[in-house]
């Protein structure tokens, strides 16, 4: 009952941000995405999802074909919990797998589905939600190709719209509880890589296509028609088209708005979350004003992260400044590029940058040439692979 009470009362505080902000956003614009995640939203009774959807319609307008999605953990995911979702518009569903053997899971403390995933999957598509994503995570403990091969060809038979591979983000300065992890033992960057390498040829082979970083999807898919058109976008949810998403307003705890010029987050602690809103009706712990040059620099990793591809030309126009201005705002140089250029990951002249299909496994790399700011300190951040 105690945690009952703790969860309306964030609820309540949720609600009431939703309130306050939406006075603020101009009401003609449509919502064409939401999104709820960030942790394991569909863990709390379902009327309180209800309750905040009716929030949301009463505040916004939704466009007709709005995207409406949710994180979902299989272990506390039932059929009935599927029909509400459906009644109340969410039309698609993303399931937090990681793997598909209990014990992986068991080591990083993560239950498994409570019912047959072929069950969850064929009760989605009856109740006609347009897409199911399957999460999956590679680089944990005890997690040996020969697993992580039988969790893919696992994935591949239940036949997602879309698929994504996460690296495990092994964070012990920011997350206590990860050190135990590593008496158990965790994969070298090496064998992380081979594990990434493993799914990205298992998926490919079965029909995917690959989406950015570590992203697959049916060719039917809308972001494999994004890809093949160049018009790959993304934002703080993930992969998405042009068409999904533009301002981005993020309610509740750590929630990250991501908007044209600007970025704000929510105080992360839900506890001090819940009195910030109750007693100020806002919650932003920190901002950031984007300059001119920021966004510029947005515009052109954004355009090698999703589609591979940059054109000084078409980014320059944009803008209203030319190549050589936009080159500035960048410091690019070619000499940053070199190396890939010298593997065949990357090819360029002095209009466009082109990565190769095989250089978009390390597009993070690669994208870093373009981060004129970029300045890693060691600790702060997972490693790349």
């Amino acid at each position: 009952m105690k945690e009952k009470n703790h969860i309306e009362r964030y609820v309540r505080a949720l609600i009431k941000e939703i309130n306050t902000v939406s006075l603020l956003i101009d009401k003609k614009r449509p919502v064409t995405q939401i999104h709820w995640g960030g942790g394991t939203p569909n863990s709390i009774p379902f009327d309180f999802i209800v309750e905040i959807m009716n929030t949301l319609r009463a505040n916004f307008e939704f466009d007709p074909g709005a995207e409406i999605a949710m994180e979902c953990s299989p272990a506390y995911l039932t059929l009935e919990n599927i029909d509400t979702l459906a009644e109340t518009g969410f039309n698609r569903i993303s399931i937090g797998v990681q793997d598909f053997h209990r014990e992986v899971l068991d080591t990083v403390n993560r239950l498994p589905s409570r019912l047959p995933m072929e069950e969850l999957f064929q009760h989605i598509r009856a109740r006609g939600f347009k897409s199911i994503n399957l999460d999956l995570m590679y680089g944990l403990p005890k997690q040996t190709p020969e697993i992580f091969a039988d969790s893919i060809n696992q994935a591949i038979a239940l036949s997602p719209d879309r698929l994504v591979t996460f690296s495990y983000a092994h964070v012990p300065w920011f997350n206590k509880s990860m050190e135990k992890l590593e008496k158990i033992g965790l994969p070298t960057t090496e064998e992380k890589f081979s594990l990434f390498g493993l799914a990205y040829g298992m998926f490919t082979s079965n029909g995917y296509v690959p989406i950015g970083l570590d992203h697959y999807a049916k060719p039917t898919d809308d972001l494999s028609i994004a890809v093949k058109e160049r018009k790959l976008h993304r934002n703080f949810q993930g992969y998405c088209t042009r068409e999904t998403t533009g301002q981005v307003y993020a309610f509740g705890s750590s929630g990250i708005s991501q908007l044209w010029n600007a970025y704000s987050q929510n105080i992360k602690n839900y506890q001090q979350y819940i009195e910030a809103i109750e007693n100020h009706d806002f919650a932003v712990e920190r901002g950031y004003r984007l300059t001119q040059s920021d966004i510029i620099c947005r515009e052109a990793i954004n355009s090698v992260m999703c589609n591979g591809y940059l054109n000084f030309d078409e980014i320059a126009n944009k803008f209203g400044i030319s190549e050589d201005e936009l080159k500035n705002t960048l410091q690019y140089s070619a000499g940053k590029l070199s190396e890939f250029v010298n593997d065949g990951l990357v090819t360029l002249d002095n209009k466009s940058i082109r990565v190769s299909q095989q250089g978009m496994l390390i597009v993070r790399n690669i994208a870093m040439a373009f981060d004129p700011q970029l300045e890693v300190k060691q600790g702060m951040y997972s490693k790349t692979i």
